[in-house]
């Protein structure tokens, strides 16, 4: 089983015919992904690497069946392509795009809140049922299908982490790449609750970062409702308070909140063991299945 997405998946993807999007969408094909059409303003009628362009993503969804999306757009034109995929019948909208304005993407999150639309990201890798299909810039090369869900902020922190596990022999079931931005789509909790309600889930890594309260919020919901155990890894234990550590969102404020400490207790008290190091997941994984 997986979550959001499967080997039946039928994928568009926006801005195909620039560098990045042509380059990961023949690395999408080559994983098995069913890429059914591009979308791209004024490109119609263009083929890339054998898929069917189109003008708009109303126009490849209806035509080429696509229930999904995956957004290779610049910055600057990013929000109009997610409310491009919002407007249009996908389950599912991955946006890869780093340094989308948080303006842009509050005004985007809105309309999201009008949909049955699944948006992750964005600033992040995407989403892989391995064996299966991957929406995104994942290496599917070090994942292997199995039973453990994964969450992250950190596309390279998940990569980190599903090799460890992949050369453990545990497999994952979906590994989710939410993003590192302060406003995303999916966040931990959807997340978390899309693991629970799959019967082929047995155990689920959450891997957080420095920033914000979602942690804490995460941790709050797996005490409440989760059955599922959860391994929890947090990074940005030495960031200093008021500096921002990569991602957008990844930023103690001065009065203390979003710290490494604060969400690994929180996660503690929630009976969430908490890897030391990324390595060190793979045996609580161990351990809690």
């Amino acid at each position: 089983m997986s979550v959001l997405v499967d080997e039946d998946t039928r994928v568009i993807v926006q801005g195909i015919t620039g560098g990045e999007g042509e380059f990961h969408a023949e690395q999408m094909i080559e994983y098995g992904t069913n890429v059914v059409a591009g979308a791209v303003p004024g490109k119609g009628g263009q083929e890339v690497h054998g898929v069917p362009v189109y003008d708009t993503v109303n126009q490849a969804a209806r035509e080429a069946e696509a229930d999904a999306s995956v957004v290779f757009v610049p910055p600057a034109f990013a929000a109009d392509a997610l409310f491009e995929a919002l407007d249009a019948p996908l389950d599912v909208v991955v946006a890869i795009t780093e340094g989308i304005p948080t303006q842009d993407v509050s005004e985007v999150y809105e309309q999201l809140r009008r949909t049955d639309t699944h948006l992750i990201g964005p600033n992040c890798p995407g989403i892989i049922t391995p064996g299966e299909t991957k929406l995104g810039i994942l290496p599917g090369n070090i994942f292997e299908s199995g039973e453990v869900g994964l969450i992250s902020r950190s596309g390279t922190l998940t990569y980190q982490i599903v090799d460890s596990l992949t050369q453990r022999g545990i497999g994952q079931s979906t590994a989710v790449g939410i993003g590192g931005d302060p406003i995303i789509g999916t966040g931990f909790i959807d997340a978390l609750e899309l693991f629970e309600a799959d019967p082929d889930t047995e155990a689920v890594v959450m891997c957080g970062e420095i920033g914000g309260e979602d942690e804490e919020e995460a941790a709050r919901y797996i005490a409440e409702y989760m059955d599922t155990p959860v391994v929890g890894f947090i990074a940005g234990r030495t960031a200093p308070p008021g500096k921002r550590m990569g991602h957008a969102g990844a930023i103690v404020s001065g009065s203390g909140t979003g710290t490494a400490e604060s969400k690994i207790q929180a996660l503690e008290n929630a009976g969430v063991p908490v890897a030391e190091t990324p390595d060190e997941v793979a045996d609580l994984v161990e351990e809690v299945r």
